[in-house]
């Protein structure tokens, strides 16, 4: 995964300017925990990039810089769940993700 940075989507958007369509897409960015994978999973560990004030770390990029999409994986840690928490808050809820490189081979290729 060395060369690669994770990113979450938050929002898909193109602007046009002097007659070029750019297609964006605005990203908050995560970052490696470390300088190799975990030693018990074999996967890479990131941290969602927040400023002093907590505010997650934006972006606009182009779409060409997408390579692909990444599946993340929560580090749940010793505390229960939350019975009230949904998929659509979990990238919101935890401190730390697994990028899960066996979710296909393609993935497995990529994040060594």
């Amino acid at each position: 995964m060395v060369g690669f940075d994770i990113a979450r989507v938050k929002l898909f958007f193109s602007l046009k300017h002097e007659g070029v369509k750019y297609p964006c897409a605005l990203v908050h960015w995560y970052s490696r925990i470390g300088d190799s994978p975990d030693n018990n999973t074999g996967m890479w560990v990131v941290q969602p990039d927040v400023r002093d004030d907590e505010m997650r770390f934006a972006s606009v990029i182009h779409l060409d810089t997408i390579f692909r999409a990444a599946h993340l994986l929560p580090v749940y840690g010793n505390e229960f769940v939350p019975s009230y928490l949904n998929f659509s808050q979990s990238l919101d809820a935890f401190h730390s993700y697994y990028v899960n490189k066996y979710v296909d081979h393609h993935a497995f290729e990529i994040a060594f």
